[in-house]
């Protein structure tokens, strides 16, 4: 599999090294604040200048199409409608809506970023690849699971989060016109990255089940329709993107799918970027896709995230494992992005890694069971209410369906959320404006000819204290007066 051409040649051209040095005059802020005056220049000589014209009508360069073409972002929407609710509203708007958590990493994971502080190193630059103790924590975590030994040197790469990491891989392996397969719905940032290194976004709808307005169904039962990913499948195809845990379907992938998608891979030389960012959060059997088959094992690129093991998604610390041959093109180009990653944090996460290992230490365990419980909290509404949702199987975002929601004919709704907007931003919208508690309409993660599939739904996240996930059981109660039976 060969990497973009520009990535390829970054890395015989440069070095770390070398991209430390060019760096230190900025660094030490000496390139804004030394000027070498001319040879010639005396103390005699007359210097004049060009008066620039007063005038508010400069005409500023226009951006790349790749970032102007692009609408109000959904975070935007919501947060801005979040806002005006609180300003209105007579109690406090509850946001369910972004995967950010209510509450702290665990205690053992605080104290190692506060001691890391406290360590010289790690107020330094750390190696671009990431600092050895992380990438060690990396490779012992991943070893049970991935039945293998891990080189921590070479197969490993830390990056500036998840998000990050995944765009350092699209970069080094897409050149203009290459195409990468996505399951919708997706994670919205998965688009902008392959877009940007001048990939195209191939699109295969997760097929939910056809009676799910009238019931609740499993995730497992949003399936992939096989014949139509083999469909879109061409010699430009470079990358599949595989995310299991599921967001926002809460899908874990079976291993018979698992298997199917990565046979399609295999036979055609394509490269699988495993986003398994929920990996400590299943509630059934979880498989990796690298796991599978040597084959598979050479093509697989796994993602993961300190955020989402450790509920801190503020400390922006990510990684990818893969074989040796595919990291050291993805670490090129994560280089020349970031150059490197935090490193208190970084060793922070490290620290967190070996503790939650410890024989000891229930953590992982304990997680998944207080997820299964803040799920049976917050579901419970829908159930009373009769409103039918994607139960999950993984993660932490339920999907509920709101068809039988009947809002006022007359509402009055903002542009933003009608015009080429499906129901979904409306539904939102009025909820968070009348009810004052935010959520996301999941039609942001399609294509618009596929939003049917999903404009009946809303995504909640109960990444949340149990406390936080009562009050808005309460809130959403007044929702019974709206609902049609």
């Amino acid at each position: 599999m060969l990497p973009s051409p520009l990535v390829s040649a970054c890395l015989q051209k440069s070095s770390p090294t070398r991209a430390i040095l060019l760096l230190l005059p900025f660094a030490n802020g000496l390139a804004t604040s030394r000027i070498r005056p001319s040879r010639t220049m005396t103390s005699n000589t007359t210097i004049t200048s060009t008066t620039v014209p007063k005038t508010a009508s400069v005409t500023l360069p226009k951006p790349s199409p790749k970032i102007a073409g692009q609408a109000k972002d959904v975070w935007t929407i919501v947060n801005e409608a979040a806002a005006e609710a609180q300003a209105s509203l007579p109690f406090p708007v509850l946001n369910l809506g972004q995967g950010f958590f209510s509450y702290n990493p665990p205690d053992f994971a605080i104290h190692a970023a506060q001691d890391a502080l406290n360590d010289v190193s790690c107020n330094q630059y750390s190696h671009t690849k990431g600092r050895p103790s992380l990438r060690k924590a990396l490779a012992a975590a991943y070893e049970p699971s991935f039945g293998r030994k891990i080189n921590w040197e070479t197969e490993v790469v830390v990056t500036s989060g998840a998000n990050e990491g995944m765009f350092s891989a699209f970069t080094a392996f897409l050149s203009d016109g290459d195409e990468v397969v996505v399951f919708e719905p997706f994670f919205d940032q998965y688009i902008s990255n392959i877009q940007l290194p001048g990939g195209k976004v191939v699109y295969v709808p997760l097929v939910p089940p056809p009676d799910n307005d009238v019931r609740t169904v499993s995730s497992s039962e949003w399936k992939v329709d096989f014949e139509d990913l083999q469909s879109k499948i061409s010699p430009r195809t470079k990358m599949i993107v595989v995310n299991s845990p599921h967001n926002p379907v809460g899908k874990v992938f079976s291993r018979e799918e698992l298997e199917k998608i990565g046979q399609i891979a295999v036979e055609n030389n394509i490269i699988v970027l495993s986003d398994e960012v929920y990996d400590r959060l299943y509630y059934k059997p979880f498989t990796r896709m690298a796991t599978l088959s040597p084959a598979l094992q050479q093509l697989t690129l796994t993602v993961g995230s300190a955020g989402k093991t450790f509920s801190a998604t503020g400390w922006r610390v990510g990684w990818l494992i893969g074989d040796a041959e595919l990291i050291k093109y993805v670490s090129a180009a994560h280089t020349r992005i970031c150059f490197a990653v935090n490193s208190p944090l970084q060793e922070a996460t490290a620290v967190a890694l070996q503790e939650a290992a410890m024989a000891e230490n229930t953590f992982f365990v304990d997680q998944v069971e207080a997820y299964k419980q803040k799920f049976k909290i917050f579901n419970r509404i829908w159930d009373e209410l009769g409103l039918p949702y994607t139960d999950p199987e993984g993660g932490y975002f339920v999907l509920v369906n709101f068809s039988k929601v009947k809002i006022p004919d007359d509402y009055q709704f903002p542009e933003d959320v009608t015009v080429g907007r499906a129901k979904d931003f409306q539904t939102a919208y009025w909820l968070i404006k009348e009810i004052g508690v935010v959520t996301i309409p999941p039609t942001e993660f399609y294509l618009p000819e596929h939003a049917h599939l999903a404009e009946n739904y809303l995504r909640f996240a109960v990444c949340k204290t149990d406390d936080y996930l009562e009050q808005a059981v309460e809130r959403l109660r007044l929702l019974k007066p709206y609902i049609r039976h």
